[in-house]
């Protein structure tokens, strides 16, 4: 829907559903009943996710065309797409899979290139022109030799020459259907890109020098052409619990980007877990007591941790931490996507100021028109925080429309 702040939707991963029929229906069942909640007179906007398959059996026939006109009858629009996980994302063990296939395989640029074509096919009205999709941040870093700075140079050579694929498909599917759609990477703990530092150092030391050689090659674009091109279609999606994990600042993240001239493609509106630990020690158990609710076994809850001269250091899972927590730790913070309208969680809390900060600067000077509620964790949540799907959404909706009226 359309709000003073930007289009805000909310991530349809939160529905199971990895083949498009089974999906389809899960969002039939929940979207009109949402709409009439939340946006009862005006075009309700969703941020789809599919599937791999799901993509490739929505492509097939008239399963778009049976989309687009749902999406008209109910008076619904899609501007934006999470294709970010690949294969299953529920009811599976997902952790480090969910970067499979990363962007060093042809697999991820099929996958993203179908996505764009299915996003501009659905593009039934006029609300918004410049739908984009959020992606991995390249791959994860685990996975290689990162102390080795040939297999460093070899893994971002390799993976932005397949993000100039699509940017070359994206700029042919401007010259025919008047779209300019963006690819947005979303830097996440423990992805190749992590922080604002790195998204900024890659696009400039890698996808720029490249992409310009290489979309004069492939498009005839010029220099000054090519870099405001890529400028448009590769963005970087905010994902505000991914960067409060990392402890940065929205306003440090926002003037890096602008200081490049690089953009932002979307806002994912979410919140990760935070806490700090008592100097006595019983205390300092019963926290990390509290962490312990959160460990379950589907998807990685990477945990930073500050100690008090203010070092990070950095976990690839939950466990992981707990079984190292020392006196040194005053702070933890946990990627869990937890709801974004609960503050406290006992002993724990959420970084909903995070998200409060990161659309106050929003409000005062936009750096992008599309928001992005994205909770996929309530299946894994402990007992007592589990609700139903449509009434979790609606809060959540409702949550970030109360705090745009305040500010």
């Amino acid at each position: 829907m359309k709000t003073s702040l930007g289009h805000l939707g909310y991530c349809t991963n939160i529905h199971a559903g990895e083949h498009w029929a089974d999906h389809f229906a899960a969002l039939k069942q929940a979207v009109p009943d949402l709409k009439s909640r939340l946006s009862p007179n005006e075009p309700f906007g969703l941020g789809l996710r599919l599937s791999n398959i799901a993509s490739e059996e929505l492509s097939v026939g008239e399963n778009v065309t049976e989309l687009s006109q749902w999406l008209i009858d109910t008076d619904c629009y899609v501007f934006t797409m999470n294709g970010f996980p690949y294969g299953g994302f529920h009811h599976v063990r997902v952790k480090d899979d969910v970067h499979k296939p990363d962007w060093t395989t042809t697999n991820r640029v099929d996958y993203t290139n179908r996505l764009f074509r299915l996003l501009a096919d659905l593009q039934t009205g006029p609300l918004t022109t410049e739908p984009g999709i959020s992606t991995s941040p390249l791959s994860y870093r685990y996975w290689f030799d990162w102390n080795d700075p040939d297999v460093r140079n070899t893994v971002f050579a390799d993976t932005t020459w397949n993000v100039l694929a699509v940017v070359a498909e994206l700029v042919a599917l401007r010259q025919e259907t008047g779209l300019t759609m963006h690819l947005d990477l979303e830097p996440e703990p423990d992805g190749l890109l992590e922080t604002a530092d790195e998204f900024v150092a890659w696009f400039t030391d890698y996808l720029l020098p490249m992409g310009k050689q290489h979309l004069a090659a492939v498009a005839g674009l010029n220099a000054e052409e090519a870099g405001e091109a890529l400028r448009q279609h590769v963005q970087l999606c905010y994902d505000v619990c991914h960067f409060a994990v990392g402890y940065e600042r929205p306003t440090d993240v926002i003037s890096k980007l602008q200081a490049h001239d690089l953009r932002v493609g979307k806002i994912q509106i979410s919140a990760a877990l935070k806490a700090e630990f008592p100097a006595d020690a019983v205390q300092r158990d019963e926290v990390k007591k509290a962490f312990e609710r959160f460990n379950e076994p589907t998807y990685l809850h990477q945990v930073v941790a500050r100690t008090q001269t203010g070092e990070l250091l950095r976990f690839n899972d939950l466990p992981n931490a707990l079984a190292v927590l020392t006196d040194d730790h005053v702070e933890w913070r946990s990627h869990f996507h937890v709801p974004i309208f609960v503050e406290d969680y006992g002993l724990l809390q959420s970084t909903q100021d995070e998200i409060r900060e990161v659309l106050r600067l929003q409000a005062e000077q936009p750096f992008t028109d599309q928001m992005e509620v994205e909770t996929y964790t309530w299946e894994v949540l402990p007992e007592g925080l589990k609700l139903g799907i449509v009434d979790s959404i609606e809060r959540e909706m409702n949550w970030v429309i109360m705090i745009g009226t305040q500010i």
